[in-house]
């Protein structure tokens, strides 16, 4: 089962594979000053953890599970994955007890810390892989950080490589809030999550400070514009510094917006708005008008060509739109003497610039005589939002926008805090925020509708 140089003979490594399987595991070569956190974090994705002793003189300690399919469940995977506590390679195998008993009395902090644990465990089978809260859905993947006693600066790339050992850092958003450093970190399984934060809440990052105070976020997926010093998409290495580099956005991002339709043309003086293909779509879903197909010129990448269903729809797009800045540039938008946007041949498009939207499920008038279209407004500073997802609170969704680059000067939810207005510092933070967001996952099977609103706040 284990390498026979790792366990010191083949005698040894005979010894271990005859042992058969207990609910108890034995670890051994655990690093000095481990937690009892840490070592009931090795078994949390695989089952309920009942009872753990912990020998600190010899650097082991027994961990009890639930059942015995979840501790044999536990083997097989860190069998073929090697288990790490604190960067340092741990050895786990069954022990030949089939129970732990402790005495209460001297093995009083671990029990204590057990059922702190215990508190957040759900006891699912090894299968869900999940170890969640009680009959609540489980943790979300984001965890927000707090540091206190900031003696010294935490930079993304210490939290990128503490938490690390926790799992696959996907992304990280620090910021200031009430004179306070604070980090959004987002795992690629709130697994990981979850045992990152019972290991890692209450420790110190430095001797005696810089104390790490860290709690689940209600947001289950972080948006990240910028790769800096202040945040990172690890998923997404082509994203710009902020600075004024420039980089071509994925044009997978045209199938996150909602579609407009109608035979009309929009030209965008904005070169980052034809070249993020996210830009000019995103702007007419803001006017709530959906595209069936989006044409970046080959030769006038600057430009783009936007069929629409019918042309009261184009008239509001261009209406609406002419003369907005998007992505510092000012847009002009103007009927074109095209009748249709033709699609081009299979495998000719290598440019991937021309889109169709005609079968999108996003798209916002599917029935006739929607109600929608009494709500189609032109760009505004105030922001319309629906859809929010049970428990995200004001200051969730303030964190949301503000992380999208824009400034939040005032929200306001309605009463069923399903919908909620927010205002941003100008039309074109709005415009911005809007092609950030619309359709942001919430988690739950939640996609956040975003709007420009008549009202003001």
């Amino acid at each position: 089962m284990f390498d026979a140089a790792s366990n010191g003979s083949d005698s040894k490594k005979q010894r271990l594979d005859e042992s058969p399987p207990s609910r108890v595991l034995h670890i051994r070569k655990l690093p000095n000053e481990v937690s009892e956190t840490e070592v009931i974090a090795l078994g949390l994705p695989f089952g309920k953890v009942t009872n753990i002793l912990m020998l600190k003189g010899k650097n082991q300690a027994f961990l009890e599970l639930g059942t015995e399919e979840a501790a044999i469940t536990m083997v097989n995977y860190y069998t073929a994955v090697t288990p790490q506590v604190r960067n340092t390679p741990v050895f786990i195998q069954y022990s030949n007890h089939k129970e732990l008993k402790t005495d209460s009395a001297l093995n009083q902090r671990a029990q204590a810390v057990l059922q702190a644990v215990s508190a957040v465990q759900d006891g699912s089978s090894p299968s869900s892989h999940q170890g969640v809260l009680d009959g609540a859905p489980p943790p979300s993947p984001v965890l927000r950080i707090i540091i206190d006693n900031m003696f010294y600066p935490v930079t993304l790339d210490v939290l990128q490589q503490i938490f690390s050992k926790f799992g696959t850092v996907m992304k990280i958003i620090t910021f200031t809030k009430n004179n306070q450093f604070q980090a959004l970190l987002q795992f690629s399984d709130p697994v990981n999550a979850q045992q990152a934060k019972l290991s890692l809440d209450g420790q110190n990052i430095y001797n005696s400070c810089c104390t790490l105070r860290i709690d689940f976020s209600k947001l289950v997926n972080l948006n990240v514009k910028y790769n800096n010093d202040k945040s990172r998409d690890y998923t997404r290495p082509d994203l710009p510094t902020g600075d004024g580099e420039s980089t071509n956005k994925d044009h997978s991002l045209l199938g996150a917006i909602s579609p407009l339709s109608a035979a009309a043309a929009a030209a965008a003086a904005a070169s980052r708005v034809a070249l993020s293909g996210s830009g000019v779509s995103g702007v007419l879903l803001a006017s709530n008008l959906n595209e069936e197909r989006v044409k970046i010129l080959y030769n006038k990448k600057d430009s783009a060509l936007i069929q629409l269903s019918d042309g009261n729809q184009a008239q509001l797009a261009m209406s609406h739109l002419n003369g907005q800045k998007v992505f510092g540039k000012v847009m002009r938008v103007t009927l074109s003497k095209h009748q249709t946007v033709a699609l081009p041949r299979e495998g000719l498009d290598d440019q991937l610039l021309t889109k169709d939207f005609s079968g999108s499920p996003l798209h916002r008038f599917k029935k006739p005589g929607s109600k929608n279209f009494q709500n189609i407004f032109p760009p505004s500073a105030t922001l319309h939002l629906s859809n929010i997802r049970d428990g995200v609170g004001e200051d969730d969704l303030r964190l949301l926008f503000s992380n999208s680059g824009g400034t939040v000067k005032a929200f306001k939810f309605f009463q069923d805090r399903k919908m909620a207005l927010i205002q941003m510092s100008s039309v074109e933070e709005a415009i911005q925020t809007l092609m950030d967001l619309h359709n942001y996952d919430m988690g739950g099977n939640h996609h956040l509708k975003v709007s420009f609103s008549k009202s003001t706040i």
